[in-house]
């Protein structure tokens, strides 16, 4: 027997799906169940067809199974049944289900699971709550076993009969958990939708960059690719001189601790997050003399204070988190550079998170951090670490790995490196058009904040001092952050909440540092609406997808 191609589950858009779904639909309704004449090129259309969104399985180039989604009246049961508003509630949003048929060949349930979990997507995307069909009696079970209930007399002609049914989205998610929640094992052909602060989405472009065979860290092609990268970093954040590290963003915030601790001055740590936390500890760690402001997580610091105290500790150097990617807050980085060049601090910045997203000017930054997995929108694997001063060698006082100047001796190739992350680093960033991603997510950020607020979400951190491409959601306590976040991922989007410090605050995060289709931001908030508020849909979700595509 012929092996079989694994299901796919998809919205048909090609001429030749729609070739099959007509050729399916004789066999089913003409040839199978004798509603319609026969006709001679073994093909029917349906009569709403230009109409119809249809969903398909396919077993490789074959049609396993069809089913059409249908919101205009009158609908097909409309011509069937008179008055057929008065056997269903009002104040529902309509969709008739039509032309269920699957082949003799797969008909094990599978295909039609995978069909109702496609239905719910859809639903959720477009605002709709409500089910009717036609259900043929010789599958009364099936739909009895789903939550489908019957309703008025029986229509069609004898020997093609059909029960009518109707469904609430409410019962069906009651009743149909089960299959929801593992419908991503099968294959579906729709990609989640990533709203992470990283691993982010990826282009193919770069996808194919990082494909290509690997090759040796001393091949002069690898050098010049290397110098050609960091010449690109350089000229997207004005700092004079970067080193690519093989490792994460940990990594170069630790080449930064080393570095101060060869200086032996005392200096200021800022903390109001998560990972304004986390330099505290890598200060801590390399025994360097420091104090710690701190303010309160979701808020910004007071300007004045920073500058008192930076005076009272007589601090050579202040290292802080540009932007604090566990709340979004962005510190203004222009007063930052201020307050240290007026009294001689070097300042050090974390920009793991806001390097890719908003404009960053490095330039009177001492030492600057960041990773290629985030708003670079590269593979995660690389760290970076700029600066605009000469570093020299640490021989004997720093570990090999850690030393800047040891890099920066050997033009950046100290050690092995990975040809494939960086050239797909030199991708990412050479074909991003960048002032027109800070303004796209500026207007996106402008937009999605307030909607958030309008369902009723309290969003961490002021709209003014937060990144446009992190906003963190403080759930209250009846919402279990990580069960939202499931359901979610269960949805087809992947939003942050399982680090620790999320889960301990009870957060979720909506993210934008990679790529991402802005109609499914209207989705999202949908999703978020039902799973938070059980809310029926957006209001004026048609408006809100139209003001996502001008842009």
């Amino acid at each position: 027997m012929e092996p079989r191609s694994p299901l796919v589950f998809k919205f048909a858009t090609e001429d030749w799906e729609m070739d099959l779904i007509h050729q399916l639909n004789y066999k089913t309704f003409v040839e199978e169940i004798p509603q319609h004449a026969p006709s001679p090129n073994l093909r029917l259309v349906d009569k709403f067809h230009a109409e119809n969104t249809y969903i398909i399985c396919l077993s490789g180039r074959k049609l396993a199974g069809m089913l059409a989604l249908r919101a205009k009246r009158p609908f097909s049961l409309d011509q069937k049944l008179p008055n057929l508003d008065s056997y269903l509630p009002p104040g529902r949003d309509i969709c008739e289900l039509r032309l269920l048929a699957v082949d003799r060949k797969y008909r094990t349930g599978q295909v039609f699971q995978g069909f109702m979990a496609m239905v719910w997507q859809y639903f959720v995307e477009h605002g709709h709550d409500f089910a009717i069909l036609s259900g043929t009696t010789r599958q009364r079970k099936l739909y009895h076993h789903l939550g489908f209930i019957p309703f008025g007399p029986l229509v069609g002609n004898e020997g093609a009969q059909f029960q009518p049914m109707y469904m609430s989205i409410e019962s069906f998610e009651a009743g149909a958990r089960t299959f929801l929640s593992t419908r991503s094992s099968r294959n579906f052909d729709r990609h989640m939708v990533n709203l992470l602060p990283g691993p982010v989405a990826i282009s193919r472009a770069v996808r194919r960059r990082f494909e290509e065979a690997a090759e040796s860290h001393r091949s002069e092609s690898f050098v010049e690719d290397l110098q050609a990268t960091k010449q690109l970093l350089c000229g997207l954040t004005g700092a004079a001189s970067v080193e690519i590290l093989l490792g994460s963003g940990t990594l170069g915030n630790d080449v930064i601790a080393a570095q101060l601790s060869l200086d032996k001055q005392p200096g200021l740590v800022l903390a109001n997050g998560e990972f304004g936390e986390r330099l505290v500890d890598h200060a801590g760690r390399f025994g360097l003399e420091f104090d710690v402001l701190q303010a309160k997580r979701g808020s910004s610091f007071d300007f004045n204070v920073l500058a008192q105290k930076l005076d009272e500790r007589r601090a050579a150097w202040l290292w802080c988190v540009h932007c604090e990617t566990s709340t979004g807050v962005l510190h203004d980085l222009d007063s930052l550079k201020q307050i240290c060049a007026a009294r001689g601090v070097k300042l050090c910045l974390d920009c793991i998170s806001s390097i890719g997203t908003v404009p960053v000017d490095l330039k009177g930054v001492h030492l600057a951090s960041c990773a290629s997995g985030k708003g670079l929108q590269a593979f995660p694997g690389l760290g970076m670490v700029f600066y605009n001063h000469a570093v020299q060698e640490a021989a004997g006082r720093l570990p090999r790995y850690l030393d800047l100047g040891l890099y920066a001796r050997q033009q950046g190739v100290a050690f092995t490196h990975s040809s494939n992350l960086v050239r797909a680093l030199q991708t990412a960033v050479k074909r991003a058009d960048w002032p027109k991603r800070f303004q796209e997510l500026r207007e996106v950020s402008g937009w999605l904040r307030p909607k958030l607020r309008e369902l009723g979400f309290n969003l961490v951190g002021a709209d003014a001092d937060t990144s446009p491409a992190v906003m963190t959601i403080a759930l209250p306590a009846e919402l279990d952050s990580t069960k939202v976040g499931g359901q979610l991922h269960e949805a087809g989007f992947l939003l942050s909440y399982n680090s620790e410090y999320l889960r301990r605050e009870n957060w979720i995060q909506i993210c934008l540092m990679g790529e991402f289709a802005r109609e499914k931001l209207v989705s999202l908030l949908n999703h978020l609406n039902r799973i938070c508020f059980r809310r029926k849909q957006v209001s004026g979700e048609p408006a809100i997808a139209a003001a996502v595509s001008k842009r």
